[in-house]
């Protein structure tokens, strides 16, 4: 009991972190540059996570590593950072927490994985709570935001589709070091030629980029792919549950948006939603930040 307690407080702190990621984007990070923000997130992450894998690609894994690398890496993480800048914190946080269930209906449309009817109904009920979330924003949301938001869903969705299809040969810790790695290569040249130089690192940019990339990247996935060894399956889809949550608390209590009735009825609705679109199979969920699919078929919350 008190091994499990320690694991679900470790594997806790990963969708935390996640959470927490789209608030410092938003704070700290620089607003214009996003495929350096992107590249400057997954290139360090991938090649700290593949000393701790110690396998690299083989056969088929290295087209894919570059495949899925573009779609849940490089394309994702453009798309998130864009979300985060765009959005709330509350409101980006809720949005991207729909993801399993437009992955759950982007399977069924392009894998003919026929969903049960709880599934539906938890897409249902989940993107009601994000149009309810919408609408009680007190505001208007940036419609860049919310296309950066939906676009990051489609990708994810594609690439967990391929994901489900390529399960064998690669340890998920591993595959998803090669995708991090490809990614941040494929988004450096497009990033200088884009956006040229860098962006100007002072103290609070470098911690910023530091937490994003050592903390909410390659130690949370860390910390999740341990969970995911030591824990029920249930357990950790339950912790993944914190992503938003740590959102949307960072959102209203540290940036000072306002979390109204219509919005706090909107953010229980995607949970409530999430928990229903649930696999109900054994299998272990994957980890991969609305974005990274891996070796098996993920149960993602969004990061």
């Amino acid at each position: 009991m008190e091994a499990n307690l320690r694991w679900i407080l470790l594997t806790a702190l990963a969708p935390l972190a996640w959470g927490a990621n789209y608030y410092v984007t938003r704070a700290w990070l620089p607003a214009d540059q996003p495929l350096w923000g992107a590249a400057l997130r997954a290139l360090p992450a991938g090649l700290v996570l593949l000393a701790l894998a110690r396998r690299r690609p083989h056969g088929a894994w290295w087209w894919r590593s570059a495949l899925l690398g573009l779609l849940n890496t490089a394309i994702f993480f453009v798309l998130l950072y864009l979300a985060s800048q765009q959005l709330p914190t509350s409101v980006a946080a809720t949005v991207m927490a729909a993801s399993p269930l437009a992955m759950l209906l982007t399977a069924w449309a392009l894998a003919g994985q026929h969903p049960q009817r709880a599934h539906l109904a938890g897409a249902v009920v989940g993107l009601g709570g994000v149009a309810l979330m919408l609408l009680g924003s007190g505001g208007a949301v940036s419609g860049t935001g919310l296309a950066a938001s939906a676009a990051a869903m489609l990708v994810s969705s594609v690439g967990y589709v391929l994901a489900a299809r390529w399960r064998e040969g690669a340890d998920p810790l591993a595959a998803t070091s090669w995708q991090l790695t490809a990614g941040g290569l494929l988004l450096l040249p497009v990033a200088a030629a884009a956006e040229g130089a860098p962006p100007a690192m002072d103290a609070t940019v470098l911690l910023a980029f530091g937490y994003v990339t050592l903390v909410a990247t390659a130690l949370a996935f860390a910390l999740w792919f341990a969970g995911l060894r030591h824990l029920p399956a249930g357990t950790v889809g339950l912790l993944g549950l914190l992503n938003p949550l740590a959102g949307v608390l960072l959102g209203t209590a540290v940036a000072g948006e306002d979390l109204g009735p219509r919005q706090g009825a909107g953010l229980v609705l995607v949970l409530a939603g999430v928990l229903l679109g649930r696999p109900r199979t054994p299998a272990r969920p994957d980890p991969a930040e609305p974005g990274l699919a891996s070796a098996t078929a993920p149960l993602r919350t969004g990061h």
